[in-house]
């Protein structure tokens, strides 16, 4: 039998997002998937279920908006698959994506994908894509050690993972994938996949990449000191992407995507 998928998705009011996210998900080429939605205490979404029968979908619902590393935790709890698949509610997947990933995790504990950074507007129920850029960099644990390029949405693991290294450090918050990916790759193997699968969903008006400066510079910290990683630089991420030891890191990488819109079922409902 093919191994169960946990997608392990927090979420807090972005029904279209998701459900973009969903559509992606229902139009995969490898189909065992368990969809554990987590909603952080945000407006009901349990219409999801009836939107996507399809899907093996789980609704938890937070009594209180805990963040979305707390949500990733529980979510992670009550997955009962072989394998975990991390996503964004805003972020998508190519519809080879899941089925790419399984078949390159075959030797290793831990893969993760290329990714395109895609700007979107939003025209009625869909987000259109207006910008798009490829995010392709070596994978060197120790070059990982100063700036990393991990993108933990779309990434695939085993999930007896967290029985060795435990879950999710809820307290480096802005940088829990960073911190799991130092964590999983000190004693197990990781390997990344040259192939755009994941669509990074970057918003201009609130660069959700890079956050404010001053309020992720306390938990940059506790990352630096929990890893001995030494200074960290703080600049915004695509000032970072410009550094020449970032430049000697960017890769070559297979682009999937068709540049179409995700229109979900959601945006077809008056």
């Amino acid at each position: 039998m093919n191994p169960l998928i946990s997608v392990i998705i927090p979420t807090y009011n972005r029904p279209g997002a998701l459900c973009e996210l969903l559509e992606c998900l229902y139009r995969q080429t490898y189909n065992h998937l368990e969809v554990i939605i987590i909603n952080d205490n945000g407006e009901n979404i349990d219409f999801v279920s009836q939107l996507y029968p399809e899907l093996n979908i789980v609704v938890i619902h937070l009594i209180e908006n805990a963040k979305h590393v707390v949500a990733r935790n529980e979510g992670i709890r009550r997955a009962s698959g072989d394998y975990i698949l991390l996503c964004d509610d805003d972020d998508l997947l190519v519809p080879t994506h899941v089925e790419t990933m399984l078949e390159r995790i075959a030797d290793v504990d831990l893969v993760y994908s290329d990714a395109e950074i895609v700007e979107y507007e939003t025209v009625g129920k869909t987000r259109i894509p207006v910008n798009r850029s490829l995010f392709a960099y070596d994978s060197d644990r120790e070059a990982m050690r100063s700036f990393s390029t991990f993108v933990a949405s779309g990434c695939l693991y085993h999930k007896n993972i967290h029985h060795q290294i435990g879950m999710f450090d809820e307290e480096v918050y802005h940088y829990w994938d960073w911190d799991f990916y130092l964590r999983v790759s000190e004693n197990h193997a990781v390997k990344r996949v040259p192939i755009a699968g994941t669509l990074y969903s970057f918003a201009a008006s609130g660069d959700n990449l890079s956050g404010s400066l001053s309020d992720m510079e306390p938990f940059l910290k506790l990352l630096s000191e929990k890893h001995d990683l030494g200074p960290l630089p703080t600049k915004n991420f695509f000032l970072l992407l410009e550094e020449p030891e970032i430049l000697k890191r960017k890769a070559e990488s297979k682009v999937v995507w068709d540049g179409e819109p995700t229109i979900s079922r959601w945006a077809n409902i008056s």
